[in-house]
Parts: C-alpha cells; sequence; structure tokens
C-alpha cells in the first residue's frame, strides 16, 4: 500500500537533490531508502525518477505521487502540531543563543518559517555571539543554544556536519597548493572570530597539535574577515556555506584542509525540561530540513 512514508521519501528526495542526502534527511541508511524506492517501483512497473539526471528529475508517475504528497503531507504536519498543541499548549518562548558566527545567514530564513508554524511561539535570538553559551542554559537566559555538542549535561541533537576551508586572496603564496597541511601555515596570519584558541578547529585540531608558530588577527564579521582576507593581509577558515558566494564570484579562493578534510559537527542544545517539547522538535526539524535543501556541501547527522 501506499503510505504517508513514501510520499515523505519522495518530498525528501526533491528537496535534498540527491539519495544521498535525502536518506540523511530521513534518517535512513541510503540502502533503506533504496529498498523502499525499489518496492515503490515495483508496485507502479517503472521508475519514479531519473538516476543521472542533476537535479532529480520525476518522471509522469514520480511526479503525480509528488503532486499528491503536496497536497497530503502539510495537511497531515498542520494536524501533527494542531495535535500537540492540545497536548503541550502553544504558546512558550524560544530564546537562541548562537556559539557560530557564520549560522545567522541560514538561521533568519529557519526563524520565519518556524513563525509560520507556531505563530504563539515568541523566537527570538539572545544577543550576540557566545563562545560559552552554555552558561546562558544554566542561568536560564537562553532556551537552545545552537553550537557544539553539550551532550550529557543538557540534551542534544544532532544538526549537520560540514567541511571548514581556508580561503586566501587569489595570488596568495599558498594559492598553488590543492590541499593545506599544518606546516604550510608557519608564520601566516590566521584572521578570526574573537574567541578562544580552543574554539578554533583550525587551530585545535592542527595547528596547536603541531606546535605552528602563527598570528591571529580578529574582525567582528564575516564580511570583515573576508574583506581581510582578499587584502593579503592573511588567511581565514571558514565553513564552505559560508563562503561559497565569494568564491564563486572569485573574491577569494578557498583550500581543504589534510587528506580528508576539516570537518565540524553542529547541534542544538535544550534543558532537559525543554527537549519533549513539540515546538522545540518542530524547529530542529525546520532547521534540518531547511539546510539541507540550501546549503552545499553538509552532510545531516543522524
Amino acid at each position: 500500500m501506499l503510505e504517508i512514508r513514501h510520499l515523505r521519501t519522495l518530498s525528501a528526495l526533491r528537496s535534498a537533490g540527491s539519495l544521498v542526502r535525502a536518506a540523511q534527511l530521513l534518517n535512513l541508511t541510503q540502502s533503506a531508502l533504496s529498498h523502499q524506492i525499489k518496492l515503490l517501483e515495483d508496485r507502479y512497473g517503472g521508475p519514479l525518477f531519473e538516476r543521472k539526471s542533476v537535479p532529480i528529475g520525476f518522471t509522469a508517475t514520480g511526479a503525480r505521487l509528488l503532486k499528491l504528497a503536496d497536497m497530503l503531507l502539510p495537511e497531515i504536519e498542520s494536524a501533527e502540531r494542531e495535535v500537540a498543541r492540545l497536548m503541550q499548549g502553544d504558546t512558550g518562548s524560544l530564546r537562541v543563543a548562537l556559539e557560530c558566527h557564520t549560522c545567522f545567514d541560514w538561521l533568519m530564513p529557519v526563524m520565519d518559517e518556524f513563525r509560520k508554524r507556531w505563530p504563539e511561539v515568541e523566537i527570538d535570538l539572545v544577543s550576540g555571539f557566545h563562545s560559552e553559551a552554555a552558561e546562558l542554559l544554566r542561568s536560564g537566559e537562553a532556551d537552545l543554544v545552537i553550537g557544539r555538542n553539550y551532550g550529557g549535561e543538557f540534551a542534544t541533537f544532532p544538526l549537520f556536519r560540514f567541511e571548514i576551508l581556508v580561503v586566501m586572496a587569489q595570488k596568495h603564496r599558498l594559492a598553488s597548493l590543492r590541499r593545506l597541511h599544518a606546516a604550510d601555515f608557519n608564520g601566516e596570519t590566521l584572521i578570526t572570530y574573537p574567541v578562544p584558541d580552543e574554539r578554533i578547529d583550525l587551530i585545535r585540531e592542527v595547528l596547536a597539535p603541531a606546535h605552528i608558530d602563527f598570528q591571529r588577527r580578529n574582525a567582528e564579521l564575516t564580511v570583515a574577515v573576508l574583506q581581510l582576507v582578499a587584502s593579503r593581509r592573511g588567511v581565514a577558515a571558514l565553513p564552505n556555506w559560508a563562503i561559497k558566494n565569494y568564491v564563486d564570484y572569485d573574491y577569494v579562493i578557498a583550500r581543504p584542509v589534510g587528506e580528508q578534510g576539516l570537518w565540524s559537527d553542529l547541534f542544538v542544545s535544550v534543558p532537559e525540561a525543554q527537549k519533549h517539547k513539540a515546538y522545540v522538535l518542530d524547529f530542529v526539524n525546520v532547521i534540518r530540513e531547511q539546510c539541507a535543501a540550501s546549503l552545499d556541501g553538509i552532510k545531516l547527522l543522524s
């Protein structure tokens, strides 16, 4: 029988643009997702989408099922939220604190979508960026933190993994290298946000263990960091999504770090008392859905 999960699978395929990202979005293994699609295709006697098209192109059968998904899924999700409101109440507050300077750009559309779903929940940003945002949870000044994994002390929800790339000016001395290693940074100036060394992945994971001698220069805003980079004042290590437009327009160039790349994971943390609230769970879902659809090069965490 055609089930709701099948419609969600097709919708996720369209949003994510690939089997790999759709599986991540649905918290399934790729083999489990492929098996589910094969059963559907066996049922209807033909393919639902073109395997080699980028982005995914749906067949007439797949498009018709997607049309059904577009009709039914919003109603189902709306009903689920309404039931949650009846059971748990539909009011509350969600004060969000950021440890991630570059999260602001994608967070705004997430908050807009969340307000549509939960208009009675007051959502706001705690002013500024916080290198130790857990203190805000402990003091009750924030209800939710986006940043590192605070598992153990707070309830945590995994979001996604992203690659950190080093950006530099077009004619920088390291521009000829395809990948950078610790020794390449010797004597270099690293332009960073004003946070402690241990909060900067490149320093903590690469430079400090190799005892590399480097300089630091701070800037508060991403655009200021990139302006300094473009004017050859140093290099910076930033998430792939934060620099994509600047790289695409040849403002700067980017290089991976190490043979496997330098990766970091992002989480949502909330007090234990908040972890079962429907609007908190839905806020996490909105982040994952929106970022899977809009941010290139991320890997959703399960």
